[in-house]
């Protein structure tokens, strides 16, 4: 009995010893340099948020925030990468939302999107569908009666099959009554690289505004709730008339399953405190985008409603990956 009753003891000890040491460890955390995955390739929407977020995390917490681009699939390769990553902290995911919310609706994936412990808003796009000049139409109206006198004509690049800027396109065709053909890119600075000479004629992505902005491309409506503040003549989706069409592109941070409730709620913390300054406010209106303040639990909530959303609008147009 007495030696039972030692072997109990002495495996309580061992328990409580690495449970004090988890708690230590998200205590302390971090003590290296943190990656965070961006399941797209560089130059794109995803990876000019991404870089922001990182320098000031970094400021932060005094460790380096590094951005890892691991493109492919439609953001699947990175997406799976991070879930599988150690539940440490020291791996991150940075994304859209479409590979939590679009992708598992059209394919199966080797993640579970529900399983992601939700970390941090990053970021919403404030953008708009774009066409190119030698088109030779300037309003969204004028867009739409081109598309509907020249079905299949319009060629539109996005940043790959499955995404939400992919999403955009098909929600807008469906409601306008338009056929407008879909070019699915790498990334979202792939399509631009086809965009800017005409090869692709229409795009949706915060990287185009640039090009808005230089008279090389036109603005022709914004997808977002509000106007865009550096273009307030351009309406929204919905001013124009075409309703229920708004495909919101979100990001934010996820952590793999299992990633310490202490880590969580301390990065959760720190990304409200940064987003709230104007340095962070001003960053996010330079690459045309907004972060709402969700804690984690608003965060999965708000997952579940974007998915339900999205797998309408799938249905209703009959998306599928070829």
């Amino acid at each position: 009995m007495r030696r039972r009753n030692l072997l109990v003891l002495a495996g309580a000890a061992l328990a409580a010893g690495t449970l004090s040491g988890v708690a230590a460890s998200a205590a302390e955390w971090p003590e290296k340099p943190v990656k965070l995955i961006v399941p797209y390739a560089p130059g794109g929407a995803s990876d000019i948020l991404a870089r922001p977020w990182a320098e000031l995390l970094t400021k932060a917490f005094g460790h380096q925030f590094v951005v890892e681009n691991r493109g492919g699939a439609g953001g699947m390769i990175g997406t799976e990468a991070a879930f599988k990553a150690p539940p440490d902290g020291y791996t991150l995911l940075f994304t859209p939302n479409a590979t939590l919310t679009v992708l598992p609706t059209l394919r199966k994936t080797a993640y579970e999107p529900g399983k992601f412990e939700p970390v941090g808003r990053t970021g919403d796009l404030v953008t708009g569908f774009v066409i190119h000049p030698s088109v030779g139409v300037k309003t969204f109206k004028e867009m739409v009666e081109y598309a509907k006198k020249n079905p299949g004509k319009l060629m539109y690049g996005s940043a790959g099959l499955g995404t939400a800027t992919q999403l955009r396109i098909e929600a807008m065709k469906l409601r306008a009554g338009i056929d407008i053909l879909h070019v699915p890119y790498r990334g979202s600075a792939d399509a631009l690289n086809d965009l800017l000479p005409g090869t692709v004629q229409m795009m949706n992505e915060i990287n185009v505004i640039p090009h808005v902005k230089a008279g090389k491309l036109i603005l022709l409506n914004i997808n977002h709730t509000n106007r865009h503040p550096d273009f307030p003549d351009v309406p929204t989706l919905t001013e124009l008339g075409v309703k229920d069409a708004d495909v919101p592109i979100w990001y934010s941070i996820w952590g793999p399953p299992g990633l310490p409730a202490d880590i969580v709620t301390k990065l959760n913390q720190k990304i409200i405190e940064i987003a709230k300054t104007d340095d962070m406010k001003k960053r996010m209106q330079d690459v045309n985008a907004e972060v709402p303040l969700q804690t984690p639990a608003e965060m999965r909530t708000y997952l579940e409603t974007d998915t339900a959303r999205n797998a309408e609008i799938i249905k209703a147009a009959n998306i599928k990956l070829e």
